[in-house]
């Protein structure tokens, strides 16, 4: 849309040799697929990561879109920007970000690249230490249907779990891969048996690496969310606070989103256009104008 506003990277640069000129595309800006359509989960697909999300016994499960759009789009455009930011205070020359959500998620699966090619992971969805292919890094029901999760990695959290759960199985034996199947029914049949605020209540506190696993409607009221103030409320919807936090710059949200459009002919004034050329692009539809019903 910028651009068909003769406002792209080419011509703010000529005016403006230290911008920084933010690009988020799903392909990249060229490539065989660059101009073609995607989502998140197609741009996972390409990677690897969604061959890697799932459970042995079953298909690729999709992570919604937070593992693409937002940690490979959003996140790594964030930082190529800041980046290109303080590189342009330095040497006064600004650039283009090409931000493509594709290279983002590429680059968050490179441990396991590195592991893979280290023989430390297998190309094998839910065999490996951190994709529910050991029994104590793993999802368990609950007796009221619910969920919980458990992940006690290190030899001394396991101990710690082992002892709650009630189990035989130490951090020293764990590691006998035939005797997994058996851990797993005696764990899940042990977690089944009482229901999640039971094991809740159970692990809270503890260093066993347990944890009920709330619904998003759930999450808000958890007494840790309560004690960080780590949800707020911006026009009567509740939502996550801004993060990280900053010791001397805290964070605020000052009001909710305007509709979209709502802002157009002002910050297209601020562009430089008079009255009758924005007049002529919301004519023409090259603009978005945004009007109460």
């Amino acid at each position: 849309m910028t651009e068909r506003l003769g406002i792209g990277p080419d011509e703010c640069l000529r005016r403006n040799p230290k911008l920084v000129y933010g690009r988020m595309t799903g392909w990249g800006q060229d490539g065989p697929l660059s101009q073609t359509a995607g989502h998140d989960a197609t741009y996972l697909a390409l990677t690897g990561a969604l061959h890697a999300i799932g459970r042995a016994d079953g298909p690729p499960v999709l992570p919604i879109n937070l593992v693409g759009d937002y940690g490979g789009g959003g996140a790594f455009l964030v930082i190529g920007v800041l980046a290109a930011y303080i590189n342009a205070q330095t040497t006064g020359r600004g650039q283009v970000v090409d931000a493509a959500i594709l290279d983002g998620t590429l680059a968050l699966s490179a441990p396991l690249h590195g592991m893979l090619a280290a023989g430390l992971w297998k190309d094998e969805r839910g065999t490996n230490l951190l994709d529910s292919g050991r029994p104590w890094y793993d999802v368990y029901g609950t007796s009221d249907g619910k969920h919980v999760v458990i992940g006690p990695l290190e030899p001394q959290f396991f101990d710690e779990f082992a002892e709650q759960i009630g189990t035989s199985t130490t951090s020293k034996t764990r590691n006998d891969e035939a005797s997994w199947p058996a851990l797993r029914k005696e764990w899940s049949e042990a977690f089944a048996a009482q229901s999640r605020d039971h094991w809740q209540q159970t692990f809270e506190g503890t260093d066993a690496c347990v944890a009920p696993i709330l619904g998003l409607n759930e999450a808000p009221d958890h007494p840790h969310m309560r004690a960080r103030d780590s949800f707020i409320e911006v026009d009567g919807v509740r939502q996550p606070a801004p993060a990280p936090r900053f010791s001397e710059t805290p964070a605020s949200v000052r009001s909710g989103p305007v509709p979209a459009g709502a802002n157009t002919r002002a910050i297209l004034s601020r562009f430089g256009f008079n009255d009758n050329e924005v007049d002529a692009m919301l004519q023409a539809k090259a603009a978005y104008q945004h009007t109460e019903e």
